[in-house]
């Protein structure tokens, strides 16, 4: 065998890896996963859509354009979702909640005195 073809499989030096998940710090998965929460703004506007599309044909209602703050975006997840009485979860930055349910979500929000677009 030739060293013209010898490189390097496998190093043990450390580099730069990300302490969190063990990736090449160019590679890093993480920093955009755990950004740090923005705080909660004080009026907060409210999107709702209905999507279909990659779910085999299922309606889901998604609540959009919230704040991104994950404790706050779980906290109404679990709200809407016991409000409306069907499933659902936080998914980068909304809420989606399974079935057409605008009507009960726009009560709920109008409750807290949100405003309420879609």
């Amino acid at each position: 065998m030739s060293d013209r073809n010898a490189r390097i499989v496998y190093s043990t030096g450390s580099g730069s890896i990300c302490p969190k998940c063990g990736w090449p710090a160019r590679d890093c998965k993480c920093s955009s996963q755990f950004a740090k929460d923005q705080p909660v703004p004080p009026r907060i506007v409210a999107k709702l859509r209905i999507e279909k599309a990659g779910r085999g044909g299922k309606t889901v209602t998604v609540v959009y354009d919230l704040p991104n703050n994950h404790a706050f975006l779980k906290d109404l997840a679990t709200e809407l979702k016991r409000a409306c009485g069907a499933g659902g979860a936080v998914v980068e930055h909304s809420i989606e909640i399974q079935g057409d349910m605008r009507d009960r979500i726009r009560t709920v929000l109008a409750r807290k005195g949100w405003t309420i677009k879609g």
